[in-house]
């Protein structure tokens, strides 16, 4: 529209019933907008909250072990660091040594290089393994970063929710389900018919 006095900027945004908004002040002439201001705020206040959705936290779960663990507590301590590494998020494994177990760190060293290797297609190691006192401390990033983590998570919740629509009576849970198909296949037995008592 080019340099227009104050006035005559005023009179064209009552014209055209929006306002007359400063977009950069300190160039001279100041540059001025006609827009609905109203409708900008609520847009630009959109776009923030969007990306806010999209915005994702680096977060270090710490998980802890002892040197001499029991196969089956490695299983599920493994398993949270599975699930923690899938989510997008780094895992810091410390290795907690009491009494006569810090003369032998390679036993903590060992367990760390072995759950290293049971993860390592879903995270690797970020830092290597390095003794801290009575502790030995490992972190594990993940391959996949926190974004698309998060955005996997969204369209399987979305793919769920598809399903439940289009399947209203069966049941989501995979248990409940093979629960509800037994219950099916299982035919009532009939009870034998009373022969009648002589007399």
């Amino acid at each position: 529209m080019g340099i227009v006095p104050l006035a005559k900027a005023l009179e064209l945004a009552q014209e055209y019933d929006l306002d007359l908004v400063e977009v950069a002040a300190n160039a001279r002439p100041p540059v001025c907008k006609l827009m609905d201001y109203g409708k900008f705020k609520y847009e630009s206040a959109m776009k923030a909250r969007e990306a806010r959705k999209n915005q994702a936290h680096t977060v270090i779960k710490e998980m802890k072990l002892r040197p001499k663990i029991d196969p089956h507590d490695y299983d599920t301590k493994k398993g949270h660091v599975v699930r923690f590494l899938k989510q997008g998020d780094k895992v810091k494994i410390t290795i907690m040594f009491r009494g006569r177990e810090q003369s032998r760190p390679e036993l903590g060293y060992r367990l760390l290089q072995r759950l290293a290797e049971d993860v390592q297609d879903l995270g690797f190691v970020e830092s290597n393994p390095k003794q801290d006192g009575r502790n030995m401390i490992m972190v594990l990033g993940p391959h996949k970063k926190k974004t698309e983590a998060m955005a996997e998570a969204r369209q399987a919740q979305e793919a769920r929710k598809a399903e439940a629509k289009a399947n209203p009576g069966k049941s989501q849970n995979p248990a409940e389900a093979e629960a509800e198909a037994a219950e099916v296949d299982e035919v009532p037995s009939e009870a034998p018919a009373e022969e009648p008592a002589e007399a």
